[in-house]
């Protein structure tokens, strides 16, 4: 295991590993074989890895439920709860503003300025970014626009649903976790009748 240490340390750490996020490991994790060496490994930690349905990122799920195990899914879920109003109204707006036909998948890419410069002409969609960015998921303090856009490219980027290759240069790309995102949306909206369709976007999205 001692080749896949960095690997299991992201894992065990809560990241997600995808084709954007992780080129490397998402490679490892790819095949069959490495897949059943760190299961066997994580075994006795009571961890197994997981992946979506399109196997486009992996993460860390419990073995067993145990009561441990249940009280700590139960503190991740309600953090991920907090996230999925906020980051489902983004990517409406990403979809609205930039003109996309379908939500953002992995490997999408964003432009920043580009994002500004097209939600600047409308003011619908400046109101109701202003309205995201005061989200206390962002909690932006400042009243201009791109600075609102780039505190909230920020916070996706640092919840790791965005990746930024070049510090320099603001343009980003859309990690695995969106995808893992968006089929937690799915589920809830099924199984637990989260309301997450009133708005006809939204459902569209979805």
């Amino acid at each position: 295991m001692i080749q896949h240490g960095p690997l299991l340390e992201r894992l065990l750490a809560g990241d997600f590993v995808c084709a954007i996020s992780d080129p490397d490991g998402y490679r490892h994790l790819s095949d069959g074989e490495t897949r059943d060496a760190i299961n066997h490994y994580l075994r006795p930690l009571n961890r197994r890895l997981a992946s979506n349905d399109d196997k486009s990122v992996y993460f860390l799920a419990y073995q067993e439920l145990t009561p441990e195990a249940r009280e700590q899914i139960s503190q991740q879920f309600a953090l991920t709860v907090q996230s999925l109003l906020p980051v489902l109204e983004w990517l409406q707006l990403v979809q609205e503003t930039l003109g996309h036909d379908s939500a953002l998948s992995a490997g999408d890419t964003l432009k920043l300025q580009e994002f500004v410069l097209r939600a600047e002409d409308n003011q619908s969609l400046r109101q109701r970014l202003q309205t995201l960015a005061n989200d206390r998921f962002f909690n932006s303090q400042s009243e201009a626009l791109d600075q609102q856009v780039k505190l909230i490219f920020r916070r996706l980027k640092d919840h790791g649903y965005l990746q930024q290759p070049h510090g320099d240069r603001h343009y980003y790309v859309v990690t695995g976790k969106i995808d893992y995102l968006l089929d937690m949306i799915r589920f809830i909206r099924d199984e637990e009748h989260l309301p997450v369709e009133d708005d006809p976007t939204q459902e569209v999205l979805l």
